[in-house]
């Protein structure tokens, strides 16, 4: 999920930055620190938005920087259990399909691909044996969050799920439901059929 939030921070101001105006120096150094790195509590920082509060510089004996606690506001997204999510199948393997979302990447295991037994193909997509599904490159999905894990600090390890109702391959969905209505319709006109016997026999 997205949010925009207000973060205590610490920005390291090298001395080849001392000439920058102090507010621009520490923006740069925040977007440098922040941006596009994943991030336990945050997630993934989009962008820096504003720099708030700026206390007092300290120079540590030995490091030549400075060091300014400051007070800034961030874009972020950080995936959550439970959160409906969609995206681009960006790679298949044996074991599973791998999802782009938002600024991440998530793994729907073989086994949480869909409500069938599936296995994968020559052409490199992942089939459902009763079902005859196809999950291929470029497919355009939609997920349940099941699992966030940010051990690895090179990127976060997210898994996905797309068992339950109203998920998997938009192109499956948009066909269930479909069904569904026609399914309706029908049972709609039934218990209309009755009522206008009825009607009919009291005249």
């Amino acid at each position: 999920m997205y949010y925009r939030s207000k973060i205590d921070g610490v920005a390291r101001i090298e001395p080849k930055l001392f000439g920058e105006v102090l507010k621009q120096a520490i923006t740069l150094q925040l977007k440098a620190d922040y941006e596009g790195k994943p991030n336990p509590e945050l997630g993934m920082v989009i962008a820096v938005t504003s720099i708030d509060e700026i206390g007092e510089g300290v120079i540590i004996p030995g490091d030549g920087a400075a060091y300014y606690k400051t007070k800034f506001t961030a874009l972020h997204y950080l995936p959550e259990i439970n959160e409906i999510i969609e995206g681009d199948v960006k790679d298949i393997a044996k074991f599973g399909a791998f999802v782009d979302f938002g600024p991440f990447e998530g793994m729907v295991h073989v086994s949480q691909a869909m409500d069938d037994f599936v296995s994968f193909s020559k052409s490199g997509a992942l089939q459902g044996k009763q079902s005859n599904k196809t999950l291929k490159v470029g497919d355009k999905v939609r997920a349940r969050v099941i699992a966030v894990s940010f051990r690895d600090p090179k990127g976060p390890k997210i898994g996905l799920t797309m068992r339950q109702p109203y998920l998997g391959k938009l192109d499956w969905i948009e066909e269930l439901v479909k069904g569904e209505a026609k399914a309706a319709k029908k049972a709609e006109a039934k218990e209309e059929k009755p009522k206008k016997e009825k009607k009919e026999e009291k005249k």
